[in-house]
């Protein structure tokens, strides 16, 4: 792939690059913060732009993406802004039939129920390649189209267990990071940070940190400290509050936080949730979250 004068090179400044730093591991003034899921149902305004089309015309829409993706920033003073997509925009584009059922969500038509079903899967490895084979140039398509940071998820970790992960999903996490950083370098561009969240995934966080990902992002199960000794000093780690917390009082909020940033310290580190935003959350709430983030970080380094 080339990069034929388009990716970052052509953007403005950044005017904030609190997240970037972090990421890569320099220090930072305040501890960086972004939300899974903060472009999301939570948000009327969100809510009334997606009323307008169904789901994937709005996937496939730059203007509507865009709006989306700003919506969240325009409420809180966030450090990163996420590209509206969903994950099912690859299986779509491999020829899979996905519907977006209302108030169920994505569905697959004709989805393996029968043990014949699994008959069919000859090889899964080879499935495998070809999902990682689309990802890649898929991935390094959003750094030429300008993305400064890209997050690989493995949703399904937990349902595997370490052997089967380290089966069927380790080789692969692997691959993408390797391959799509020797793409960037054949295209003529800067490498960026990327991240890999394996949700319950805890028991492999020494393999995630050395998969060649420069950020680790832990779900709630985690304790921070824990999984600060465990993974070392050469990644940055990110999360981890239990999204749940957000129904709580905004003071309450505001002690989880301080918590959670004692715990990983001041370095090295991105807060966000531990999952994404659930659809019924207060958005002042997740204010709250946001403020307390900047709030205390930036006391922590003074003490």
């Amino acid at each position: 792939m080339e990069a034929n004068g388009l990716g970052p090179q052509g953007f403005p400044e950044l005017k904030n690059d609190t997240f970037l730093r972090a990421a890569w591991g320099e220090d930072t003034d305040y501890t960086p913060v972004w939300c899974m899921r903060q472009a999301g149902r939570y948000l009327p305004e969100f809510r009334e732009t997606r009323a307008a089309q169904d789901f994937f015309s709005t996937c496939r829409s730059p203007e509507a993406c865009c709006e989306l993706t700003l919506q969240p920033l325009r409420r809180f003073p966030l450090d990163a802004a996420i590209i509206f997509s969903d994950i099912l925009v690859v299986p779509q584009a491999l020829g899979m039939e996905v519907t977006m059922v209302p108030g169920k969500g994505p569905c697959f038509p004709e989805p393996l129920r029968e043990e014949r079903d699994l008959e069919r899967l000859r090889d899964p490895a080879a499935l495998l390649r070809i999902l990682t084979d689309a990802l890649v140039p898929y991935l390094v398509g959003q750094v030429v189209a300008g993305a400064q940071a890209l997050q690989l998820f493995e949703s399904h970790a937990g349902h595997l267990g370490p052997q089967l992960f380290n089966k069927f999903a380790l080789p692969y996490i692997r691959d993408v990071a390797k391959r799509v950083k020797a793409m960037l370098q054949e295209a003529g561009l800067a490498p960026v940070p990327m991240i890999v969240f394996a949700k319950d995934g805890h028991f492999a966080l020494e393999e995630l940190a050395q998969a060649g990902y420069e950020v680790v992002g832990l779900d709630w199960t985690v304790a921070p400290q824990k999984a600060r000794e465990r993974v070392g000093k050469n990644v940055t780690l990110q999360g981890n509050l239990d999204p749940c917390a957000l129904y709580a009082p905004e003071e309450e909020i505001g002690r989880l936080v301080q918590q959670m940033l004692d715990d990983f310290g001041p370095q090295r580190y991105i807060a966000n949730l531990g999952h994404g935003l659930y659809p019924d959350m207060d958005p002042e709430h997740v204010g709250a979250f946001v403020d307390a983030v900047h709030k205390y970080s930036r006391a922590l380094r003074q003490n």
